[in-house]
Parts: structure tokens; C-alpha cells; sequence
């Protein structure tokens, strides 16, 4: 996932509240895209939810799949002046399979 520009009103605001980072958690995978914020290191429920506001408009995030979980996470460091993505996903993975006889219950 590409990540958009920080809104130049949250950016300042997030300085003057001490958050030195904005992380957005997506997550998708039954047709239904979810977002988590998370900041750091000073939470501001008030904040949160205008981050939130902004991530809703400029990110297309549907969460359509097959049923298997996966999200994108974008990370806005204001320390560093530096935003970072990362995505992740679940995948199914079998074990051994057994092969045994049917067996039936004539109770």
C-alpha cells in the first residue's frame, strides 16, 4: 500500500499533543476493511478519531478476500520525518495428513 500525505493540520496538531508517531492498522480479508490507530507515545482519543476521519478519506481500504485475514500497517514517524508501510497476511498451512480405514458405527 502506498502511503498518502500527511495531512499538513493533523502533522501540527500531532506536534503540539507530543505524538512522535501515527500508526494506521488495516485490516480486511471478509469483505469488511477495518482500521486501528494507534499513537505514540501520547494518546489522545480526540485526535485518534480525526486521524481516523482523515485515513478513511484518502485510503481505499474494502477488505474484500477470500476469508483469510491481512492488513497494511503505515507507520508516520514525526521524529524522523520518515512514513513507513508494511503488509502482512495468513495463509493456511497443513500438516501431515493421515489416511486411516472408515469406520462404521452399527449402533
Amino acid at each position: 500500500m502506498r502511503a498518502e500525505p500527511l495531512k499538513k493540520e493533523l502533522y501540527t496538531k500531532a506536534k503540539e499533543l507530543g505524538v512522535e508517531k501515527i500508526i494506521l492498522q488495516f485490516s480486511g480479508g471478509n469483505d469488511e476493511g477495518n482500521l486501528n490507530i494507534d499513537l505514540e507515545p501520547e494518546w489522545n482519543q480526540d485526535f485518534a478519531n480525526q486521524v481516523e476521519d482523515w485515513a478513511w478519506e484518502v485510503y481505499s481500504y474494502s477488505g474484500a478476500g477470500d476469508g483469510s485475514d491481512y492488513g497494511d500497517d503505515i507507520t508516520y514517524d514525526l521524529v524522523k520525518n520518515k512514513v513507513s508501510t508494511s503488509e502482512w497476511y495468513t495463509s493456511v498451512e497443513r500438516g501431515s495428513e493421515d489416511d486411516n480405514d472408515i469406520e462404521i458405527d452399527e449402533d
